[in-house]
This record gives C-alpha cells, structure tokens and sequence, in this order.
C-alpha cells in the first residue's frame, strides 16, 4: 500500500501569464507567477488487487475489467502513463469536498500530481517534483486536452512560497518568493481566506481566457512586471505592496474573461474592502471558490464582521510538496 499526500496551492500573482500561448512568444521571454502551496491536501492511496480488476474510488465507485473502462479521466490517463493496467486499487480523498470541481485552489492538478506520486512510488519509483509536474501537464492538457495554463501543477508538486518563470523554450524556473522567513511569517499573517459558497465549472471561463490572450498581452505582461515587482518590494519589507497591487490586478483579472467576477463576489470584496482589507482577488479562474483577502493584522476582526456569512479557512504553508506518506 502506497499514501501519498499532496498540497493545493493559492496563486497570488501572474495567473494566465503560465498559458503556453502566452509565455512562448511573450515578448518578455517568459511568463511568471508567485503561488504558494497550502496546507490543505489531496491524499492517494494506491493498493495491489486480489484479482485483475481496477477499482477507483473518489465520490464515485467504480470496479472494472479494463483500463478503458475507467471513467475518472485523470486517474485513468495516470494509470495508463506509468503502465499499470489491471489489479490495482486507487482512493482519491481530499481536506475538501471532493465534489466541489472549480473552487480555485488546483484541486484537479493536485490529484493528477498525487496519484502520479503514488502510482510511480507504487512501481518502485522516485519521481522528483519536476517530472510529476510535467506528466501532469502532458496529462490535463494533451491527453484531455484541457485549455488550461501549467503553474498550478508545479506549485503542487513543489510547495513552498516560490515564484515560476515559464520561459519561452517550454523551460521553467523555481525560486523563492521570499527568501527572508520573518517577513514571508509575517506576509502569510495578513493574508486571509474565505470560501464564497459558490463553485464553478472553470473549462469555460479559461477556454475563453485562452482564446483571447493574444488580443490580451498587454495586460498579461503587466501582471508578469508584477510578480517581478512585488518580489522586489516584499524584499524591502514593503508588505502593503502585496494588497495594492492584489487590488489593482484583480480589476486588470476581471477584463481578461467574461465570468471571472459577478455582482454577488462583487459585493463580497467591496464588503472586505470596506471593513479594512487593502486588496484581494478570487483564485483560479475566477467565478466562484475562495476569495484571498490582504487585510493588516489589526482589521482582520473587522473583515471578519464583515463577510460574517462566509466561511473562514485558516492555513499556513506547505513546504514539501507532493510526498509519499506511508509505504507497507
């Protein structure tokens, strides 16, 4: 038996600048995100069979004879990419309803990097953070052929607080955002997260993100100057910055695809805005999930008055990334 266990991720800057249509012609060389892994996780549990068959298990139950019969795609594409086509048993389980697709924290590359974890681990392989990241990615994109950009399955299958730089030969780089622990503590201290109660299919808000990112690029390059710019302020111990330009990039998001925002987040944020928070923005595609606020210490308890009807959940940092926990 075979656990592995695997962060979600929050992106706080850059999202849409990680699409390939973007990054390999951008006339900067690359495109860039800061995203950072949370300490919430999707588990994998991958076990030998007694007989042929292939039982998934998820919010769905299946039992059957063959690979082609799998119905959970990702599961499915993972087992046939690692070479593993009769009996075996895979439990996907999550901190989060598992139900809830669209909720803007990468759930989706966080199973396909976790089960690509345990299934290798399950063959006797290591795998390092970069190629379960790469195999996620030939998986959602090629394989299902989803319009999606690839920062989210490095921020899973790397944690950590880190700035990616998607450079235009398909390379990427990994740094971190914040090299000084007292002020990225402190960073993470002000940052606050609230669900809105809503989720949503996100394959149609980023299918049209990707059909117009070349009439977009413009603002997609000034989302990338503002990974490079927040990590220079932040490294000056200027954390307000984090807020402002949270604020002003989430009014540049909201243009880049119809969907992204609506009357009721729309209210949600002037709401938290009016009780003390700088900025925010909604995570992943947008249109619904959970809501980042920056709020300063001291008005956290306003915001929380404020946005009383909304969930509150707490995190801290993932800093190992995707991992296998238990091995018998």
């Amino acid at each position: 038996m075979i656990i592995s266990k695997t962060p979600l991720r929050a992106s706080l800057f850059g999202g849409g600048s990680d699409f390939r249509a973007y990054f390999e012609s951008s006339s900067l060389g690359y495109g860039s995100v800061l995203s950072v892994g949370l300490d919430m996780h999707v588990y994998i549990t991958v076990n030998k069979k007694f007989d042929d068959k292939i039982r998934v298990v998820y919010n769905g139950n299946e039992n059957v004879d063959t690979l082609d019969e799998v119905k959970h795609n990702i599961i499915r594409e993972a087992l046939r990419l690692v070479g593993i086509e009769k009996g075996i048993e895979v439990i996907y389980m999550a901190d989060i309803p598992m139900s809830s697709a669209g909720i803007g924290l990468a759930s989706s590359s966080a199973l396909a990097v976790g089960v690509l974890n345990a299934l290798h681990a399950y063959k006797g392989e290591f795998v390092p953070p970069k190629q379960l990241a790469e195999e996620a990615c030939y998986i959602e994109i090629e394989c299902l052929g989803q319009r999606i950009g690839i920062q989210d399955q490095y921020a899973v299958a790397h944690g950590g607080f880190n700035r990616y730089r998607f450079l235009s030969d398909g390379s990427v780089s990994i740094t971190p955002g914040i090299i000084n622990n007292e002020i990225r503590d402190s960073l993470v201290k002000k940052l606050m997260l609230f669900f809105t109660g809503n989720t949503r299919d996100s394959r149609n808000i980023l299918a049209e993100q990707s059909d117009s990112l070349e009439k977009k690029r413009k603002k997609l390059d000034a989302l990338v100057m503002t990974v490079n710019r927040v990590c220079e302020n932040i490294a000056d111990g200027d954390l307000d910055c984090v807020g402002e330009e949270l604020d002003r990039t989430w009014q540049i998001k909201k243009q880049l695809a119809g969907g992204i925002s609506n009357l009721n987040i729309d209210l949600m944020y002037e709401t938290a805005r009016a009780h003390g928070a700088i900025g925010g923005k909604i995570l992943g595609a947008g249109g619904g999930g959970f809501m980042l606020l920056y709020v300063p210490e001291n008005k956290q308890d306003n915001v929380r008055y404020g946005l009383k009807g909304y969930r509150e959940v707490p995190f801290k940092i993932d800093y190992q990334g995707s991992r296998i926990i238990f091995v018998d």
